[in-house]
């Protein structure tokens, strides 16, 4: 695929929907940071349940450390692996008031440092939160980028690094929503909706449903 074609895939996403972001529901990089955590595996539907519940409760690490891993769990128990994910709350809350007076670190390294924290849950958190133009390759993204031929690879970070080197720079900072939408509601894993897909004519999938 060549970057004429690229360009137009991404213009078309655009103007489809100007402004993406995450369907996580969030007032706070903090919360933005806990919602990702518990996201893994389970839909962020799911996870606004829960957060929707404790975010009025505790929304800060002290307040989430206060609440204490027992009652973090019982909010959380409706979210597959609740049991990790709520001690990776419990000790990133600690990390972060120990090293960064309560505050979410703008960096990968101090992201990925915390417990609980990957390479795809830092990049959500430095794009969404703080508006870095980096890529969260989800599972998504990786059959979307894939599919279409807008950046194969064997792994999530050879994708992630295809896509940071192909796609134009004027559509980085908002490209990791958009595909992730794409993939979630068109672009889908077992029945794609290529018959209204709106890059249809563009993308090398081979396999296209048709009505």
């Amino acid at each position: 695929m060549n970057k004429q074609i690229r360009t137009e895939i991404f213009t078309r996403l655009r103007e489809q929907n100007p402004h993406p972001t995450t369907e996580l529901e969030f007032s706070s990089p903090f919360e933005l940071l806990i919602a990702v955590l518990l996201s893994a595996q389970a839909t962020d539907k799911s996870v606004n349940k829960v957060t929707t519940k404790l975010f009025p409760v505790a929304n800060t690490p002290q307040a989430l450390l206060d609440l204490g891993l027992e009652e973090i769990m019982a909010y959380t128990q409706s979210i597959g692996l609740y049991k990790t994910k709520s001690k990776h709350i419990i000790e990133t809350c600690q990390t972060l008031l120990a090293k960064h007076n309560g505050e979410v670190p703008q960096t990968r390294e101090e992201l990925e440092a915390l417990s609980g924290v990957g390479r795809k849950t830092a990049n959500v958190v430095l794009n969404t939160a703080f508006g870095q133009p980096v890529m969260a390759v989800d599972t998504h993204i990786f059959r979307v980028a894939n599919r279409t031929g807008i950046a194969r690879g064997k792994n999530v970070r050879e994708v992630e690094d295809k896509l940071m080197k192909h796609i134009p720079k004027e559509f980085l900072m908002d490209a990791h929503h958009w595909l992730i939408l794409h993939g979630r509601y068109t672009c889908k894993a077992l029945k794609p909706q290529c018959q209204t897909c709106l890059i249809n004519d563009l993308c090398e999938y081979g396999g296209k449903t048709t009505l």
